[in-house]
């Protein structure tokens, strides 16, 4: 099918935002997007157009949502003062296209536990891994073949030299415990999503080995909590040189998720560096 995007919308951008990590490049102007059993494949016509191998029903009933299309991303920029706040208005001009995906928090709980200390790389090759170790293999429109996120009980069920072999490291334990954390009902993930963000924090930290900052990367990524503002080195060096005084985060919510994802992809692209 063939869609108009009028919204900030940027494949590449979203790509490398540092949210998904299942997004491979098939040439300069597509990709495969792998979210839970889904898979798309999505290419830039220009102009704001867009092909993607979906029916018009699958796009309804998935990818808008997923994409989160619903919220004028143009809108939330516009809120910001280039007068008040040229640093963050100059950061959401140039990296505007960025959304915060809806994606399954299930999928990110895991993802986020994986990504503690490690690049960008490291963490798709471990997900990957997981993923082909125990998901349920299925193949896209093309015949081309992909593994689908495992589910709890999958995750669960893997022993600890399973969990190694997908290049876990120490991490193994933490992404066990999550998956029977949830399998048993002592996470329940989905009442996460209309909690309110310190209760959600506050339930995601209690996981073992989950701490602030991978409990917001949830909370912003899987539950779609739009005020959620992870912190990390990057974070850290970007709040401590642009707003020494203190980030102003009641002025800016309930947005400060996204405004953060400005902020940190500017200040990477600037600075030329990975995660």
């Amino acid at each position: 099918m063939l869609a108009t995007i009028e919204d900030d919308f940027d494949l590449d951008r979203i790509a490398d935002s540092g949210q998904c990590f299942r997004w491979s490049r098939t040439d300069s102007q597509s990709y495969r997007i792998i979210a839970g059993d889904s898979c798309l494949n999505m290419t830039s016509l220009g102009d704001r157009r867009f092909r993607l191998d979906c029916t018009e029903r699958e796009f309804a009933h998935f990818w808008r949502g997923y994409f989160d299309l619903q919220e004028s991303y143009r809108d939330i920029r516009k809120r910001l003062d280039p007068e008040r706040d040229s640093f963050l208005w100059q950061a959401a001009e140039h990296e505007k296209g960025i959304r915060i995906l809806r994606q399954d928090p299930w999928e990110m709980l895991i993802t986020f536990i994986i990504s503690q200390n490690r690049n960008i790389p490291a963490i798709r090759r471990s997900v990957e891994l997981l993923a082909s170790c125990c998901g349920r293999k299925k193949a896209d429109r093309t015949g081309q073949e992909y593994w689908c996120f495992p589910t709890p009980e999958d995750v669960a069920a893997l022993s600890e030299q399973e969990l190694l072999e997908c290049r876990l490291g120490y991490r193994w334990k933490y992404v066990h415990a999550a998956a029977e954390a949830v399998l048993n009902g002592n996470m329940d993930l989905c009442r996460l999503r209309d909690a309110d963000g310190e209760t959600a924090i506050s339930a995601l930290t209690s996981l073992y080995g989950v701490g602030i900052k991978v409990a917001n990367c949830v909370s912003l990524f899987g539950l779609h909590h739009l005020d959620a503002f992870p912190v990390d080195v990057w974070m850290k060096r970007i709040l401590a040189e642009q707003y020494p005084a203190g980030y102003p985060y009641e002025r800016y919510s309930p947005y400060n998720g996204i405004y953060q994802q400005y902020m940190f992809a500017w200040y990477r692209h600037k600075a030329g560096g990975d995660v």
